[in-house]
C-alpha cells in the first residue's frame, strides 16, 4: 500500500475538510478564552459597615471566582456623606487576591460616623499587578456592588 495522493480517486478530501472544520471552533475558543481571562470581572461588594470607636469600619467582599491572581490592587476610595459631599479619602490595598478565591477585607474611615455614610466611590486604581497590564484595565474589570440599602458603592 502506497501513500495516497490528493489526485488519486481513493483519497477522501471531504473527510480531511470535515476534521479541520471540527477542530477550528475549538482552537478559536481556546484563543478567545486566553484573551478574555485578563478581563474577567473582579467583583467588590460593600458588604457591611459598623461603628468602630471614632471611625466607620467597612467590610468589603472581594469575589475573584472567575478571575486570575492579583498580586497587588490598591484602590482610591472616597466616602461621600448623606448630602453627597466628599467626607473622607482612603487608599486601601485589597491584594493579594488569589485566583478563584473570595475574601473579606476591613477598612476604617477615621473620624467618620457611619450614620453620615451616603456612598463609597471607587475613584481610581492606584496600583495594579497581576490580572491586567494597566490601571485603566484594572478599573474597567472591577464590578462594584453594595449589600447595604442606605449606602451604595459605585465607580
Amino acid at each position: 500500500m502506497g501513500m495516497s495522493n490528493w489526485n488519486e480517486p481513493g483519497f477522501a478530501a471531504g473527510s480531511v475538510f470535515a476534521c479541520l472544520t471540527l477542530l477550528l471552533p475549538f482552537s478559536g475558543t481556546a484563543l478567545a478564552q486566553d484573551r478574555e481571562s485578563p478581563s474577567s470581572p473582579l467583583r467588590i461588594e460593600l458588604n457591611k459597615i459598623e461603628a468602630f470607636g471614632e471611625s466607620c469600619r467597612t467590610y468589603f467582599l472581594i469575589d475573584n471566582q472567575k478571575g486570575e491572581n492579583w498580586k497587588s490592587l490598591k484602590l482610591d476610595l472616597f466616602a461621600l456623606d448623606t448630602d453627597g459631599v466628599a467626607a473622607k479619602r482612603l487608599a486601601v490595598e485589597v491584594g493579594p487576591v488569589p485566583r478563584r478565591k473570595t475574601l473579606i477585607k476591613l477598612f476604617d474611615f477615621p473620624g467618620l460616623n457611619c450614620s453620615r455614610f451616603g456612598r463609597v466611590l471607587l475613584n481610581d486604581v492606584l496600583t495594579c499587578e497581576g490580572a491586567t497590564s494597566s490601571r485603566e484595565d484594572c478599573l474597567s474589570v472591577i464590578e462594584t456592588a453594595s449589600k447595604i440599602d442606605t449606602v451604595s458603592f459605585v465607580k
